[in-house]
């Protein structure tokens, strides 16, 4: 049995962010279903049983109240870091280079690639709420859009591609939390 030696508020944070990124991915499938861009109407849609908000405007309000959501935790998540100075030692370091290139450490090299995967889920996650804003208030942040030559199905794609991989990373996350017992 892996005992878990993480803060209680460290684990209401990753569970209230899990939670938020698992619904906002249900009704972004809802959206991108009802929405012609990727084949909804006529063409592929996701199952029902993987959607939320059981329309188009459902799936909106779903979407952008689980933004929200996720955006106020990740901020106090971050400002929890700053002030217990945990981030120092969860994200990746030189010292992780060198611990690949000795790799005499079985565990400081899952400690390295958890490190990896922690960053990689950060910098997919604040690119989601980039391309999210952008498609949130296109007028207020119209710069964003313009960041992908402004075409509003770049942006949409954009916002819609990191999916995949952060369900991957978060699989990684959880995988080498247990195998480590973090």
């Amino acid at each position: 049995m892996v005992r878990l030696h993480q803060a209680s508020v460290v684990r209401i944070f990753h569970t209230t962010n899990l939670l938020a990124v698992w619904a906002m991915i249900g009704s972004g499938l809802q959206i991108y279903s009802a929405n012609p861009v990727f084949g909804g109407r006529s063409g592929l849609a996701a199952p029902r049983i993987f959607t939320t908000g059981g329309w188009l405007a459902g799936g909106r309000h779903w979407h952008f109240f689980f933004m929200w959501v996720f955006a106020l935790n990740l901020l106090w998540y971050g400002v929890y870091l700053l002030i217990s100075s945990r981030g120092r030692r969860h994200y990746p370091n030189i010292s992780d280079l060198k611990t690949l290139e000795v790799g005499t450490n079985p565990k400081g090299v899952q400690y390295m690639w958890h490190r990896i995967t922690i960053a990689l889920m950060v910098v997919t996650l604040l690119f989601s709420l980039y391309t999210g804003l952008g498609m949130y208030k296109p007028v207020q942040f119209s710069w964003i859009i313009a960041t992908f030559g402004n075409s509003w199905q770049a942006l949409r794609i954009a916002h819609f591609l990191p999916v995949v991989l952060l369900v991957i990373l978060i699989w990684d996350h959880i995988g080498r939390g247990f195998k480590i017992g973090g």
